[in-house]
């Protein structure tokens, strides 16, 4: 039986009797009960009370495409490729790519309920639980290669920013190179992977994760200081966030494409959350403690250091405060 069938009944919360939704589903009783279960594995809270049957605390806002798509711009309807949700996959990169192999790439964009192998930047896991957050992956196709992508990266993130507030989630500032934060603390992540010819034709997946709603989830494993939508503004309807997001990045792809970062350089140092202040940077073994300022015309770290300035790019150097 497919889980997706009994998440949708369940999605609003309400009390489902076994016998209702054995009914709805074409399955005895028990057959319900071992798939409610399995549920459970997701760690969806399932609350059982006799004589009422099962609910879904809290409910579901579960994505769906015709719903994203509904509140889309014309613009952005007409220039978004194929899109998937996906209610279990591995990582949504993963599927970018296979799009990419498969021939279907131009502005394909896919999101998943969950990813049981959801990666960041260098390596590190993501946190995906089911139906709470955002995992998109979106394919962008250029002609002049990777000299061409210089700053990327961080036009990705404006993007999120943009978004967000549109959605009036104000606050929100950005990490070089990579990060979405609040309050300093980490609300989004990017993860850009490039295909194709270095010096050509190629394709470069965007993914992006947001945190909407870890109410209730494990957040043991999370490392470092977080929040999501729901502690800042009380939630937000997923698939409104979904469809903004892919307006607001097929907005900086056209902008990207046509001017590159330098165009966009100005408005990203608006929500630079280290400009000005001391911080350490770490690369390899080694610390450079200064003073950052800002970024160049390529998106590379600025810091001020005693022995003079120098530049950073991206790759196995992380910044945090000092």
């Amino acid at each position: 039986m497919d889980n997706s069938i009994l998440l949708t009944i369940l999605a609003d919360g309400e009390y489902h009797s076994g016998e209702e939704l054995g009914a709805q589903l074409g399955v005895s009783r028990a057959a319900v009960w071992k798939q409610l279960h399995k549920l459970e594995a997701l760690e969806l809270p399932i609350e059982s009370i006799k004589g009422r049957g099962y609910r879904l605390v809290g409910g579901l806002d579960l994505l769906a495409a015709d719903k994203i798509r509904s509140f889309l711009p014309e613009s952005a309807a007409s220039a978004l490729g194929e899109l998937d949700i996906f209610p279990l996959i591995g990582s949504t990169n993963d599927a970018a790519a296979e799009a990419i192999r498969t021939g279907r790439s131009a502005n394909y964009c896919c999101f998943a309920e969950q990813q049981s192998a959801g990666r960041g930047r260098r390596g590190r896991a993501w946190r995906s639980p089911f139906g709470r957050n955002i995992y998109l992956s979106m394919v962008w196709e250029f002609q002049s290669g990777a000299a061409a992508l210089e700053g990327l990266s961080l036009s990705v993130g404006l993007a999120v920013v943009r978004a967000l507030g549109r959605l009036g989630v104000d606050g929100a500032g950005l990490k070089w190179p990579n990060d979405v934060l609040h309050e300093n603390k980490k609300l989004a992540g990017i993860l850009l992977e490039m295909q194709g010819d270095p010096s050509g034709l190629c394709q470069v997946i965007v993914g992006v994760g947001l945190n909407v709603n870890l109410t209730g989830c494990d957040t043991d494993a999370i490392t470092q200081p977080w929040t999501d939508l729901q502690m800042i503004v009380g939630g937000v309807p997923r698939n409104e966030l979904a469809a903004t997001l892919i307006a607001e990045l097929l907005k900086v792809q056209a902008e990207f494409t046509r001017d590159g970062f330098t165009y966009l350089r100005d408005e990203w140092g608006k929500f630079d959350v280290f400009a000005g202040k001391p911080v350490q940077v770490q690369l390899g073994d080694n610390v450079i403690q200064g003073v950052a300022r800002g970024v160049d015309a390529s998106g590379g770290l600025v810091l001020e250091t005693d022995a003079g300035e120098r530049v950073f790019r991206g790759g196995e150097v992380s910044l945090r405060g000092a």
